[in-house]
């Protein structure tokens, strides 16, 4: 790891899905990003949003809320979409974006702030939750964004983004 990589390895961004607070690595954020206008992909899952063209890139996004099994949620001044980076099986990267109510901050939890996940039985997939962070009295789910999607469901996400680029080409935005 590189001086900055290890400064930032406790470091997660937080967001929150209605009143839950959920953390990312940080170094897995590109940015973030008020919400921009969706462009639907037809055919596609409801978890994805659809595609967004950041600065001429066609970024795919997923509603995080959907994916969760959520309740959907309106869009407010303070709803946004993280864009992250995905390691595939294989080593290759994705970037998507993920719609999030609100972005929080930034918090430094050591290791001895975090827990393991808690069982659940067998009948849960808790893969994608890789702790459970304790800063001050609030809880933390730190995601493993690479566990977040599946490999179909990031299959199914990076079509869209092929898609939506395909669209853009023939001048259907």
């Amino acid at each position: 790891m590189t001086p900055t990589e290890v400064a930032s390895a406790d470091k997660y961004l937080t967001f929150s899905l209605g009143s839950e607070l959920y953390g990312l690595e940080i170094l897995r954020v590109s940015e973030i990003v008020g919400m921009l206008p969706v462009t639907r992909v037809p055919r596609l899952p409801e978890y994805v949003a659809g595609v967004v063209n950041l600065r001429g890139r066609i970024i795919p996004v997923v509603d995080i809320r959907l994916a969760f099994g959520l309740a959907d949620a309106s869009i407010t001044e303070r709803t946004c979409i993280i864009v992250v980076s995905v390691t595939r099986e294989g080593g290759t990267m994705t970037t998507l974006g993920i719609i999030v109510d609100e972005v929080s901050d930034v918090l430094s939890l050591p290791d001895e702030a975090i827990e393991a996940t808690p069982e659940f039985g067998t009948e849960v997939d808790t893969s994608f939750i890789k702790g459970v962070g304790r800063a001050d009295e609030r809880v933390v789910l730190l995601l493993d964004i690479d566990r977040v999607l599946s490999g179909a469901q990031l299959s199914v996400v990076e079509a869209a983004a092929r898609a939506g680029s395909a669209r853009e080409v023939e001048g259907e935005e």
